[in-house]
């Protein structure tokens, strides 16, 4: 099975450099390319104290093209942690431009201890563990949303 058949049956969007250049940004949807691949989850936004509070906590299941996109007011210093939270992720940090900055594998369901993300951290995506290596995000992978169009972004909606 190719890779581009193999994205569709997981419900992926991978797509050649350029190509998502054409879509238009969505609220509930964010892209990431860099040199090798290009992939879209479908996201919830927490953009509000309360929602990021919240985050991912007590669900015992994430479908496998999505995650959540925790957004903070300003760029700063974050660590995330495990607590109540039942489904093993993968956290991704992001600067303001869009650029990923760290990427945490792995990170064990119901563990308190801090997961630290750096200094200038503006938001965290977490998806199912295991896809950040699967598809090759990592530092320096950029992502689209119109979150990050409000600042000096990388990749503009």
């Amino acid at each position: 099975m190719g890779i581009r058949a193999l994205a569709v049956g997981l419900g992926f969007s991978i797509t050649g450099l350029g190509a998502a250049h054409a879509a238009p940004c969505r609220l509930d949807q964010v892209q990431l390319r860099n040199d090798l691949t290009e992939v879209s989850f479908n996201i919830e936004l927490a953009d509000s104290q309360p929602e990021r509070s919240r985050g991912l906590m007590f669900r015992e299941h994430l479908p496998r093209n999505s995650g959540m996109l925790f957004v903070f007011e300003r760029p700063q210093r974050v660590a995330f942690w495990m607590k109540n939270t039942l489904i093993p992720l993968d956290m991704i940090f992001i600067d303001k431009t869009g650029t990923i900055t760290l990427v945490h594998e792995g990170a064990i369901p119901g563990n308190e201890t801090p997961i630290p993300g750096g200094d200038s951290v503006f938001a965290v995506l977490e998806i199912n563990t295991g896809l950040a290596r699967r598809y090759g995000i990592s530092k320096g992978t950029v992502l689209r949303h119109k979150v990050f169009s409000k600042g000096p972004a990388i990749w503009p909606c």
